[in-house]
């Protein structure tokens, strides 16, 4: 059974930084595509950065591109999201997901496996 743990999450100053961890557990991730979402209460999922497990190409919303780098270490099975410069609006609960195939995808509803997410609060 896969497993997703995220860390890292906290309270953090307007332009502070943070970086959430995803460690994976029961199964390998090879070919698959990797993302981080986030949710604020009463709002849908968005999508906040995707990777590919194999090869590292990357994607971001708009929102966020420039200031967060999303990254993996195939070693330790785990992603990253390194989050620079926070603002306020950043602030939600963020999760990690996996699909099980290697299709690209910003659609939270597309990823089969989920982390029980980590909270961010920026403040002002």
């Amino acid at each position: 059974q896969v497993q997703l743990v995220e860390s890292g999450g906290g309270l953090v100053q307007a332009g502070g930084s943070l970086r959430l961890s995803c460690a994976a557990s029961g199964r390998t991730f090879s070919n698959n595509a990797m993302g981080w979402f986030r949710q604020v209460p009463g709002k849908e999922r968005e999508f906040v950065a995707l990777i590919m497990w194999s090869g590292g190409n990357t994607d971001y919303a708009d929102s966020v591109k420039g200031r967060f780098t999303i990254s993996r270490d195939n070693a330790k099975n785990t992603m990253y999201l390194q989050m620079y410069s926070l603002k306020p609006e950043d602030t939600a609960v963020y999760y990690c997901a996996a699909r099980r195939n290697r299709d690209w995808s910003r659609q939270w509803v597309d990823y089969d496996y989920w982390g029980q997410g980590t909270q961010v609060t920026v403040s002002s």
